[in-house]
């Protein structure tokens, strides 16, 4: 599925893809790293905080190709690599070339049998996946503060719904039937997306607006992965649990597997990477959870995201019912941070009707006649609002090195 909205609904969810007062701030981390990486797939490392480990093999790499202002032929270059097992073009500077080889192996740790039980879960469960993707991690996304801070002052501030698309690749891709093999291409958004983030930490700390706001020196901390990681499947997950939806552990392990080898290829060490739902919900209780809070930043791009699915189908996905969605999921503190109203009729059915509705859906409970009408109502906006996310994120779109901050003089799109 497509990862955080894309055009419309992705515009609607991934576009929703939690604040607090507008004018508060958490901090990164209040608190010192203490997770081990006993609870990694590496099994042990080093200890670092995360907070002070980048990515210098890709970061010197691209620093150098924007400073020798190679990267517009590269970005050429690269538009024609699409597929995991397809040939790198010829003409990339041998460094690259080397390093992009090295990147794009999987990890030796890869089950490929878990990852034919992702791609079973993922069918079974495609509709709940792509309206999490969209809703809940989306419109997380605004409300974590370096995330937010450094989407909005970089070039993808700009044209946010380009950006959205881009992002909501990931989420896509990883969804596919084909994911991580030949044909697939989840290997290549993770590989070209590592070099964004490289050049991101390169041009953003060039950046006065981003500078004048930013806590840290560097954007993009392996920490700051992490947290968006854990605003993906671990979000997702806590949620299909709480909605009490029937998965068995065989399948919920393959999910988790499925993004272990995705955070592993998108440059993130192998002892920061969770080995279990535990240990994923341990770290994301010290790197996520404590540091969700408003900014103006964020607060700006939420009202353009929930305004992106504003015209796509008034009635059944208007931005009242996005908003609500987005209340419902995310919980009043954070939609009243982000200056969500309230819906009076859309809160109370979400929030009475959700639980029955998903029982009826996975055939725990029978269908009760007086419920039909808000049953019927809510599957179409489930249906709709992933199929809209879904069709979509069909477009080509190339994720391409930026070379440039965004110009706060130009109005954004």
């Amino acid at each position: 599925m497509d990862g955080l909205n894309r055009r419309d609904a992705l515009k609607a969810g991934g576009i929703l893809g939690a604040l607090g007062a507008l004018g508060v701030v958490a901090p990164a981390r209040a608190q010192p790293w203490t997770w081990s990486p006993q609870g990694s797939v590496a099994g042990s490392g080093s200890g670092a905080d995360p907070m002070t480990v980048w990515d210098p093999e890709a970061d010197d790499l691209v620093a150098g190709l924007i400073d020798r202002g190679e990267v517009p032929r590269v970005n050429e270059l690269l538009r024609t690599w699409t597929k995991n097992g397809q040939a790198l073009p010829a003409g990339l500077p041998s460094e690259l070339r080397d390093f992009m080889e090295y990147a794009r192996r999987l990890p030796h740790w890869t089950d490929q049998a878990k990852l034919a039980t992702a791609i079973e879960f993922n069918k079974k469960r495609g509709l709940y996946l792509g309206v999490l993707y969209g809703f809940a991690s989306g419109m997380m996304s605004t409300v974590i503060p370096k995330e937010a801070r450094a989407v909005y002052y970089s070039k993808g501030g700009h044209d946010l719904e380009d950006r959205i698309s881009k992002t909501a690749k990931l989420g896509y891709d990883i969804g596919s039937a084909n994911a991580y093999s030949a044909d697939g291409e989840m290997i290549v958004t993770c590989v070209k997306t590592r070099l964004v983030h490289a050049a991101v930490r390169h041009l953003l700390p060039q950046s006065p607006h981003w500078v004048h706001s930013a806590e840290e020196d560097i954007p993009i901390s392996q920490n700051d992965i992490m947290v968006t990681w854990h605003s993906l499947p671990t979000t997702v997950m806590k949620h299909l649990t709480s909605w009490q939806v029937p998965i068995p552990a065989h399948e919920s392990d393959a999910f988790l597997h499925s993004w272990q080898v995705a955070a592993h290829m998108l440059g993130v060490r192998d002892e920061y990477i969770p080995n279990s739902w535990a240990a994923a919900n341990s770290q994301a209780a010290q790197v996520l959870d404590p540091i969700i809070a408003a900014t103006p930043e964020g607060a700006k791009l939420a009202d353009r995201l929930l305004s992106l699915g504003a015209n796509i189908d008034l009635s059944v996905l208007s931005k009242p019912v996005l908003g609500a969605f987005t209340r419902f999921l995310l919980g009043d503190t954070i939609a009243d941070g982000l200056a969500i109203p309230r819906e009076p009729v859309w809160d109370p059915l979400l929030r009475f009707s959700w639980g029955p509705f998903i029982a009826v859906r996975e055939g725990i409970l029978g269908a009760v006649p007086p419920m039909a009408d808000p049953y019927w109502l809510l599957d179409e906006f489930l249906r709709k609002a992933a199929l809209i996310y879904l069709a979509e994120l069909r477009m080509p779109i190339s994720i391409e090195i930026p070379t440039m901050n965004r110009d706060m003089s130009v109005p954004p799109r």
